[in-house]
């Protein structure tokens, strides 16, 4: 599975743009990788642990803007369609074959 985060932050002040910053920075801490400038998603082995990431995006969410989580199964993942460029080099490394099955 995998969980997409999409968010879009206000940055007119300086201290927005440090919540935006801060926020990036604690998703990428816990193991999110960016997809797109505002689209980050992270591999997940079940529902279970789908929920205990959900709890950590919600515990460093920002005072204001938008944040959305959606979690896909790799097969709904998988059929995405890049419809202009290419697969980042992020992408091309992790994928659904890095998972392990317990």
């Amino acid at each position: 599975m995998r969980i997409l985060v999409m968010f879009d932050l206000p940055t007119i002040t300086k201290q927005n743009r440090r919540n935006a910053a801060r926020f990036r920075k604690d998703l990428i801490n816990a193991g999110f990788v960016m997809m797109q400038f505002s689209v980050y998603y992270r591999l997940v082995n079940g529902t279970d642990m789908a929920k205990k990431y959900e709890q950590r995006v919600n515990d460093c969410l920002p005072p204001s803007g938008q944040v959305r989580l959606l979690v896909l199964t790799e097969k709904q993942f998988s059929s995405m369609h890049i419809m202009l460029g290419p697969i980042t080099p992020q992408e091309a490394v992790v994928d659904n074959s890095n998972l392990t099955v317990l």
